[in-house]
């Protein structure tokens, strides 16, 4: 029997990366203004921030790769 939250985490995480991707460096960049950085500083930290939201993605297809090649061994 399959694991039926990794199917409810697929289907949720392309809506959940186009907000992140939207409005998480907003807040970033909204954060650090009010925190009193320069407003140059706080547009790069915030640009930084969509990076991050993508190298997690990368990560996460790595994994499920590599579980799946796991259960692909086949003696030959």
């Amino acid at each position: 029997m399959e694991n039926g939250s990794e199917e409810l985490f697929y289907g949720f995480w392309p809506l959940m990366k186009r907000f992140l991707l939207l409005l998480l460096p907003l807040w970033i960049f909204l954060i650090g203004y009010s925190v009193g950085l320069n407003i140059i500083v706080a547009s790069i930290l915030a640009g930084v921030s969509v990076s991050i939201v993508a190298i997690f993605e990368n990560l996460k297809l790595k994994r499920e790769h590599e579980f799946i090649e796991n259960g692909n061994n086949v003696i030959k």
